[in-house]
This record gives structure tokens, C-alpha cells and sequence, in this order.
């Protein structure tokens, strides 16, 4: 089982964190990221990506799985039955569904589309369960959230905007039951 996501910048501050083993406090959780980043950028680029039980926090039979990409660490923490290689591949999906998703992704559409990376992940990962990691699924499923998103905010036409505003005039003066 996944026990949490974690995006991190070079910098330590979190773009995303996700936790789904929910005995963590917040402040806790502060502490987790801040020792995870700690953990994962003082290690050389040529060793594994991989650490086990090094976060009291997690619990000693937690690994932590990390990728970095350019300017941010993509942090799973799993327990020991999940496969190092399967998680590492589930990253892998996980930065190329947000790459194709934004174009290009980068920190700042972490930063200001939080609520599509947290969908994506979502239809990634639930409960920290793994529910689909074909990358045309899950973009499936994001573009038909954005036309579902779309359709409930476009403009109303003046017709529309007038039964409204005739409807909520006549509720007000108790006209309509």
C-alpha cells in the first residue's frame, strides 16, 4: 500500500502531499517532508532511489521511492510488499500523464493547477491504492472532467440569465412553491 505522495522542489517546499496512512499529525507532517527532502537531495545522483526505514514518522517498514526530474523530487512512500521497480514505473506514469496533461509540465502548473495534478493523482491513485496506470485512461478521464467543468460554468445567454433572475424574483415574494 502507498502511505504517501510527496512533490518537493529543490528548495524543500512542498508542491503536493498526499497522505493516506492518516495516523500522521500536521505537524507531523511537516516533519516527515522536511526530513524526506533532507533524505532524498543529500543522496549523489548515481545511487539507488530507494530508502527503507530511514523516517521514524513512516514506520520502520516503509521505503521511500523517489525520481528527480529537474527541479522537483516525486516521493512515494510504500509499504514493504509494494515492488521498488512497479512504484518506480507508477512515477514514471504518474510525470508523463502531468507532462502530457499540461504540456511540458512544470513547477508553476504544480503550483497553480493544483486541483488537475491532485484529479490525475486521484485517478491514479486512491486510498492509496493503485487504480489505473495506462496513460490514454487517464487522460481519458481528465479531459472528460474538463469538458464536464466547462459545460457547468460557461456563460448563461440572456434568455437564461432572465428565467433565472424571473425564478429567483418569484421565489422571493413567495410566488412559486
Amino acid at each position: 500500500m502507498i502511505r504517501g505522495i510527496l512533490i518537493i522542489n529543490n528548495h524543500g517546499k512542498p508542491r503536493l502531499a498526499k497522505f493516506y496512512q492518516h495516523l500522521l499529525t500536521l505537524e507531523d507532517q511537516q516533519t516527515v517532508i522536511r526530513r524526506t527532502y533532507q533524505q532524498v537531495s543529500q543522496r549523489q545522483e548515481n545511487f539507488c532511489n530507494y530508502l527503507v526505514g530511514s523516517i521514524p514518522e513512516w514506520g520502520e517498514e516503509a521505503k521511500i521511492i523517489y525520481r528527480h526530474y529537474a527541479t522537483l523530487y516525486f516521493v512515494f512512500v510504500v509499504d514493504q510488499q509494494e515492488s521498488d521497480l512497479g512504484i518506480l514505473d507508477l512515477i514514471q506514469v504518474f510525470v508523463e500523464t502531468l507532462d502530457k496533461s499540461f504540456e511540458n509540465v512544470c513547477e508553476l502548473d504544480l503550483i497553480f493547477h493544483s486541483d488537475k495534478v491532485n484529479y490525475i493523482l486521484d485517478e491514479i491513485i486512491m486510498g492509496g491504492m493503485v487504480l489505473e496506470t495506462n496513460i490514454k485512461h487517464i487522460l481519458m478521464a481528465v479531459n472528460e472532467q474538463q469538458k464536464l467543468h466547462q459545460q457547468t460554468n460557461k456563460p448563461l445567454t440572456t434568455s437564461e440569465a432572465a428565467g433565472l433572475a424571473a425564478g429567483a424574483a418569484a421565489s422571493a415574494l413567495g410566488l412559486s412553491k
